[in-house]
């Protein structure tokens, strides 16, 4: 097994705001895609859909300012069964946001595009948490088509 790994920080943000934004509807909509519904609570799916696909993904934890963990249920093959998972501290005037997509069965090339399409929405939600607007799909940085 094989994870994609990030780290960054969000300046002048307590963790709970970060929280925020992986947390409810509003806010994984304002970084990631603006296309998404369901239910954020703890076993509950939340619908991720982009213009080539989507990811469904249950939730697995919610820990107020410290974790959220997701396994996505539904979408691309390589996707389904792994989990996405997000640990969050403050360390100064940042939150560190620690960033694992664990479980990847093996580093085929469709994993590098995920990798690097992650550090793209890493940044949007740095950009939603620190200025009120973030680049969710489709708004978002291509990297190659379709994305």
């Amino acid at each position: 097994m094989v994870d994609i790994l990030h780290r960054v920080g969000i300046e002048n943000s307590a963790p709970e705001k970060v929280y925020d934004a992986l947390t409810t509807v509003e806010g994984l909509a304002g970084w990631w895609t603006d296309d998404v519904t369901g239910d954020p609570d703890v076993g509950g799916v939340l619908e991720f859909r982009f213009p080539p696909g989507g990811f469904d993904m249950k939730v697995l934890d919610r820990r107020p300012g410290e974790r959220v963990t997701w396994e996505v249920v539904a979408g691309p093959a390589e996707w389904v069964g792994t989990t996405v998972d997000w640990q969050l501290r403050r360390d100064g005037d940042y939150t560190v946001v620690l960033f694992e997509h664990q479980g990847w069965a093996e580093p085929v090339e469709f994993m590098h595009h995920c990798s690097t399409k992650w550090a793209t929405y890493l940044m949007s939600l740095k950009q939603l948490v620190e200025t009120g607007e973030g680049a969710p799909s489709p708004k978002d940085v291509h990297i190659a088509y379709p994305d």
